[in-house]
């Protein structure tokens, strides 16, 4: 159960770093960005698998690339759901997703090495 609260975690401790990092990507405050982190994660849960269903042909088509779009349309979706979220433009959509990951990803490492979770 501590598990899912570090991984919430870090992925809002990302969201801050991509507000950082990425022009057009603005979170108001910390408790936006654990908002966002719980919404990011149910999208994922359940717009995620429909979309991928939906895009398979052209995800193939496109050596997965579609994938990175994907993505940028995921974290949109949740932009609009949570107050003081906010993504605009094209650059914003293309790299707050690979930023969120990478930045996402290190944190839950960095917390399994301390042995958090």
């Amino acid at each position: 159960m501590i598990g899912y609260f570090v991984t919430i975690l870090a992925t809002a401790l990302g969201l801050l770093v991509v507000d950082m990092v990425v022009p057009g990507v603005d979170i108001a405050n910390f408790p936006s960005a654990l908002i966002a982190a719980i919404v990011i994660g149910l999208v994922n849960a359940f717009i995620r698998p429909v979309l991928q269903l939906l895009s398979m042909p052209l995800t193939f088509v496109t050596l997965g690339l579609f994938s990175f779009i994907l993505n940028g349309i995921l974290l949109w979706i949740a932009s609009i759901i949570v107050p003081g979220f906010t993504m605009s433009g094209l650059l914003a959509f293309i790299l707050a997703p690979i930023v969120l990951s990478f930045s996402s990803t290190f944190l839950n490492k960095y917390f399994a090495e301390k042995g958090v979770g």
